[in-house]
This record gives C-alpha cells, structure tokens and sequence, in this order.
C-alpha cells in the first residue's frame, strides 16, 4: 500500500495555473513519515478520467484526488469516479444537508430550495452510491470518500485541509511506522555510467535499499556533478553508504558528503 495523488484540469495542462497540490501533499505526507509513491495529472476528459480511475480503483494504493467534484460542466469528477465503480450516483443526505445550510447562509433562511441555481448546486452532494463524506472546513460542502479514495476540490484553501483531515482521522495508524533515512554525496567529474557498477551492486549487497543518481552538467556556481545516494532503513543506508564512500576512494573521485 502506497500513497498517490491525481490533479484533474484542463486548466493544470494548459498551464494556465501552476499545480500547488504536489508539493503539498509531500508536505503533508513528510510531516507524518509517509511518502508520495506516485502522482498524474489529468484534463477534463471524461473518458481519459474514467480510465485512470478504473486503473486506480483496481489498485491497493491511498489515493488523494483534486479538483473536478463541482457542479459546472467542466466538473466529470463525481460522474467519472461513479461510472469507473459502476455504480449509481445518489444524493447523498448527510451532503444535502450541508448544501442546504450553505444556500441559507448565503441566501437568507427563506431561499428557495428548488429553485434551478439551489437544484444545480446540490449536485454537488451527488456521489457514487455508498460513498463517506470528506468534510470541508472551508464552506461546508463536503467531498467524498469510496474506500481508501478520497476526492476533494481543486481549491488548495479547501483541499489542503481536507486531506490532513483524511490522513488524521482514517491513517494515523501508518504514521512514522517506518524509519526512512536518506544519505547523499556530490561526486565530482564523474559519468553516471561508470558509477552504474557500483549502484547496482549497493542494491544487490542491500536489498530494499534504493540508490539515486541525480545528475548535473554544472553551471557559474558548480562544476559537473552527480548527487549519488541511498534510501531505506536506516540499519542499510547507513552501512552501504560508507561502501558508496570507500568505492568511490578507492577510485580516487573526489566527492562531497551532503
């Protein structure tokens, strides 16, 4: 069981607005020793949204899913998500409610509950049948839950809050259940593929310990570079990481411990 992250908008790929949500939800993630396993990004696309929903349902992963749960033209989300379950969307009480208490906050206590614009607005309490709400401390109009899915709106006011709510409330269990440590070096004048030896027999010599290799042509301020590393449970990283430093003197590199 891995966490993912979908962010869904036309708006997203066109670059029209720059995504905030990645960066957050590692964040989010980090700060209960949890990690981001996989993200995509999506348009509007009914069918292309449905696809990878079909393909992420099937999986065993806890997904976190941004954007597209309104009620304008251009929101597929809800219906997406629905018809990947094959199930219905129903109106959901609980949402309904909370719509309602909206529309009378906004609109005076004698609003007219079917009137088209209320109508059109309590769609968005529509939700594939069986779903759990997502509160949403932002204006009351929740987002929805289908097993370890949870879909919440694009807005980052809305949905940042919403996912630690999720993580507080349904995974505290997974907190810091796992001790990562990461340790990395900056080896100088060096080709990736002379290093690539050494990286493999780290990962054969430490199973479950993942080496990194990042790369850099220089610049101004720095020479060519690679920032080498390794990953994993702190009783592996740390021996393979002085087997990284004794190879790579043994070779005569000149490196820089991180």
């Amino acid at each position: 069981m891995g966490f993912g992250l979908i962010v869904i908008g036309d708006e997203i790929l066109s670059g029209r607005r720059q995504d905030k949500h990645f960066s957050k939800v590692v964040e989010l993630l980090g700060a209960r020793g949890l990690q981001l396993a996989w993200a995509e990004f999506v348009g509007d696309d009914p069918r292309r949204l449905t696809a990878l929903l079909q393909r992420s349902f099937a999986g065993s992963d806890i997904v976190f899913s941004c954007g597209g749960i309104g009620a304008t033209p251009d929101d597929h989300t809800r219906q997406c998500a629905a018809a990947a379950l094959g199930l219905p969307l129903v109106l959901h009480p609980e949402g309904r409610l909370n719509i309602e208490e909206r529309i009378r906050e906004t609109a005076g206590l004698d609003a007219d509950m079917n009137a088209p614009e209320n109508l059109q607005r309590l769609k968005m309490a529509e939700f594939p049948q069986g779903a759990g709400l997502v509160p949403n401390p932002y204006n009351r109009i929740a987002g929805f839950t289908v097993g370890d899915h949870h879909f919440v709106p694009g807005f980052p006011v809305m949905a940042w809050p919403m996912i630690e709510w999720v993580l507080d409330t349904h995974y505290a269990h997974l907190f810091h259940a796992a001790v990562h440590l990461e340790r990395s070096l900056l080896v100088y004048e060096q080709g990736e593929a002379d290093l690539t030896p050494m990286m493999e027999a780290l990962e054969r010599d430490y199973p479950g310990l993942r080496v990194f290799s990042l790369p850099s042509v220089g610049d101004a301020q720095t020479r060519r570079h690679i920032e080498l590393g390794v990953k994993g449970a702190p009783a592996q990283v740390e021996p393979a990481f002085g087997a990284m430093q004794a190879e790579l003197q043994s070779r005569g590199a000149e490196f820089e411990v991180l």
